[in-house]
């Protein structure tokens, strides 16, 4: 019978830990800027996919694909997997092919592209030679082909239409405040497991036989120790009792 006045309540527990951990789930959830723009996630790194018009790719220069990532990197690409998660993703932003603008620059101090957090190019996926000879070096950018995945090396004062924004995780970002909605339902959420779970409990203690509600809070007088005066009275008594 014990095991099963407290069934309800160990379900009602149950229910509270379930949104204590929502709670903490959405709170927690994405590491990402919250700028209002949507962000991808892929390893480490968060993508934003800048949308042109409905029905229409827009064309952007390089400074005005910068200034869109104003605060973030244009897309660089380090892996192969890293390559083929933008021609995955692409189709879910544009239509057909587009060319996406890499964060690239020519570097005239060791005669190589870099990426535009001077980190190394270590992972290349070039179509055609790197470096054709009818573009000036420092004239010189890159753009990735978002059907093929192929890289092209591209005027920079061309306009290409594709922007990638990029970011790494904030891992140890500081903690948001939390959502005041959120916190209310939770809260209310608490109270009514709460109120249901003393509920059920009542209702079970007037449902057991012969017991009332109040039977688990008799009262038991606590022992007490007899003054002298009753114990020589008591010992008088069996004195004579006794034949």
């Amino acid at each position: 019978m014990e095991s099963r006045e407290r069934n309800p309540i160990s379900k009602s527990l149950l229910i509270l830990c379930f949104v204590v951990f929502l709670q903490a789930q959405l709170s927690c959830a994405g590491d990402c800027p919250a700028d209002g723009r949507t962000w991808v996630t892929f390893g480490a790194k968060c993508y934003h996919f800048v949308h042109g018009e409905e029905e229409t790719i827009k064309s952007y220069t390089i400074d005005s694909a910068k200034t869109i990532c104003r605060g973030f990197k244009l897309l660089t690409v380090h892996s192969k997997e890293e390559n083929d998660f933008v021609i995955n993703y692409s189709p879910q932003v544009w239509k057909g092919r587009v060319n996406v603008w890499l964060g690239m620059y020519y570097d005239t101090d060791t005669d190589a592209m870099r990426w535009s957090d001077d980190k190394p190019v270590t992972f290349t996926n070039w179509e055609y030679s790197p470096y054709p000879s009818d573009l000036p070096k420092l004239e010189t950018c890159a753009a990735l082909h978002s059907t093929s995945g192929r890289w092209e090396n591209v005027s920079c004062d061309e306009e290409e239409n594709g922007v990638i924004c990029e970011t790494d995780q904030e891992a140890d970002q500081p903690k948001r405040k939390p959502n005041a909605l959120l916190s209310t339902l939770v809260i209310l959420s608490v109270a009514a497991v709460v109120g249901v779970s003393a509920g059920i409990w009542f209702v079970h203690q007037r449902q057991n036989s012969g017991s009332t509600i109040f039977t688990a809070f008799e009262y038991h007088p606590p022992f007490r120790v007899p003054d002298t005066d009753e114990s020589c009275l008591v010992e008088a008594e069996e004195t004579d009792g006794t034949p």
